[in-house]
């Protein structure tokens, strides 16, 4: 490819609305251009870093013998009917209706989409087990895109599903899908990426793991403890609250005159927020009213008391409070007539403050297993830096994170409510079990970016990198120079070699700057000193690697280079 004929307008200033590095670089790269909020157009670099992950992906997933198919991404409403969430997603699902005022929807998943293909084509235990993957662009009407291609509304992705007659099928399965997704990463340039467990959310399932790639600009947290390697999603990460035995004593109330919050009642007390009992109360979608009790240095986790309820919910107002009991600011799970849910930092604590259900009043040693021993005691809380891991002792940190793929066992989630059935040995119908596994491509092409850069630009590695060479030419006004860049061109062309060839005359400076904004690992130029000794100069990006090379072995050299570098990436 000719620099001069390609459509990809680089800039030097950052772009306003841009924060994040891979943002910042694919817009001033020419590699995207913002169409509406979310939505981006791919010009040729991007769409060349694209298609080789898609190569990369589709390659692992015929290695564990996945199928590729493709599913339309309009959808009608009947398919969602079936599963039950047309009316159990909310606004991020795009619903319309076409010229016959039919309801339609465009995909934000497919999980329908091939329980009703497959559920046509196989009917018997024979043909399972079985996988069918597609690359297909999705619409989710994301409430808060950000970031460029990270989080965006519309998106291309890999998502695959897996079919099973016993759940140990599918475990077996879900493992080697597993391991397709640490070579995928790797072979991308990123095999620092984790695995996590995490939330299977709307997608239904109880196992789910997420693929995080760990970097300070990540929106995600994820709990690691660096001594026995574990990382959990923060929605989902657990952690030890153990305290020494204390003698059990009496409740006493004492007057608190206006102290309400942890942090007053730390300053009136003296005592730290860990000895403190802190309650929240939630009212759920169908009216019921809940109380949760968590230590005063801990916060609810919402996403572990949405699993718990089964419902959507909000904090109570300060009327649904008192019809339990409980006065605001002064609240204890002491007779109160509502649902309590209290946290293991609470259940396993000793003599701790609480509120006394009275204007002005608290109450020093509640007990849990005494005080309110018909409670409910469950995991829900937020783990923080400085938690102790549950499974070693060691202290936990968190990090930030970029989920660059998932996978879920959704056992008979979908084919249940859909009515998939497949007739077994004994002659018996049956409902198989279901995976699925997902990896969004522009939010990988992106992640690489944010973590493989410098000031300069993306440093891509080879195996997704939009070509292998970038080849720059110094003062074209020469005959000589156009000869030897024009014949290193259509040698390397003729050789295979992926080239870009920046045949602009041009300075220096301005080649080279964007160059590093195309990131191309390979850098050849021809410049006059070194061809008047017959020789080219290359550089390799990102590192302080240069050298010569004789004019008449640069073909040999970039195969050997290129060879020797890709086997990083098998």
């Amino acid at each position: 490819m000719r620099s001069s004929r390609l459509v990809s307008k680089k800039h030097k200033e950052k772009p306003a609305e841009a924060q994040l590095i891979s943002h910042i670089f694919l817009l001033r790269g020419g590699y995207v251009r913002p169409v509406a909020n979310g939505i981006y157009s791919l010009l040729m670099p991007a769409k060349r870093i694209q298609s080789k992950i898609i190569d990369i992906i589709r390659e692992e997933m015929d290695k564990i013998d996945g199928q590729e198919i493709q599913m339309p991404i309009t959808l009608p409403r009947e398919l969602w009917d079936e599963s039950g969430r047309w009316d159990g997603v909310e606004a991020e699902l795009l619903r319309f209706q076409d010229r016959s005022n039919h309801d339609m929807l465009l995909a934000m998943t497919h999980e329908e989409a091939v329980v009703a293909l497959a559920r046509t084509e196989v009917t018997s235990y024979k043909d399972y087990p079985f996988m069918l993957y597609q690359f297909q662009t999705k619409f989710r009407d994301e409430a808060r895109s950000r970031g460029g291609l990270v989080r965006v509304r519309e998106f291309v992705m890999k998502d695959a599903y897996s079919f099973h007659t016993s759940q140990a099928d599918l475990d077996n399965y879900y493992n080697a899908c597993a391991k397709a997704y640490h070579n995928i990463f790797r072979r991308c340039g990123i095999p620092e990426v984790v695995s996590i467990q995490s939330d299977s959310g709307k997608m239904g399932g109880k196992v789910a793991h997420e693929y995080q790639l760990l970097t300070d600009s990540g929106e995600d947290k994820v709990v690691v403890c660096e001594k026995c390697k574990t990382y959990a999603n923060n929605e989902v990460a657990i952690c030890s609250f153990k305290t020494e035995p204390e003698v059990i004593l009496d409740l006493e109330t004492f007057e608190t005159p206006n102290v309400k919050t942890i942090e007053e009642l730390e300053k009136f007390t003296g005592q730290p927020a860990t000895k403190m009992a802190k309650m929240v109360f939630y009212t759920t979608e169908k009216g019921e009213t809940v109380g949760v009790i968590v230590r005063g240095d801990v916060e609810v986790n919402e996403c572990k008391l949405g699993k718990i309820l089964q419902s959507e919910f909000m904090f109570a107002s300060d009327d649904e409070v008192l019809k339990t009991g409980a006065i605001p600011g002064f609240a204890s799970g002491i007779g109160l007539k509502c649902r309590v849910l209290v946290d293991y930092s609470v259940a396993n604590g000793y003599n701790m403050i609480c509120g006394a259900n009275r204007e002005g009043y608290h109450m020093n040693n509640f007990n849990v297993a005494r005080d309110i021993p018909h409670a409910e005691i469950v995991d829900i809380a937020t783990v923080k830096t400085g938690d102790i891991c549950s499974k070693c002792g060691a202290e936990l940190t968190i990090k930030r994170g970029i989920e660059v793929g998932n996978i879920f066992k959704l056992g008979t989630r979908y084919s249940k409510a859909m009515n998939m059935t497949y007739t077994d040995d004994k002659g018996q119908e049956q409902t198989p079990i279901m995976g699925c596994y997902g990896i969004g491509i522009g939010r990988l092409l992106a992640s690489v970016c944010e973590v493989r850069n410098d000031a300069y630009g993306p440093i891509w590695p080879l195996s997704i990198a939009p070509w292998q060479v970038q080849l720059c030419a110094m003062k074209l006004d020469k005959p000589e120079i156009v000869e030897a860049a024009e014949s290193i061109y259509a040698d390397l062309q003729n050789a295979g070699v992926e080239i870009l060839y920046d045949d602009r005359n041009l300075t220096a400076g301005v080649q080279f700057a964007e160059a590093d904004l195309t990131g191309i690992p390979l850098r050849l130029i021809v410049a006059p000193r070194a061809l008047a000794q017959g020789m080219i100069e290359y550089k390799i990006r990102g590192t302080n690697e240069t050298g010569l090379i004789p004019l008449n072995e640069v073909t040999s050299f970039v195969q050997n280079w290129i060879q020797q570098e890709m086997e990083k990436y098998k």
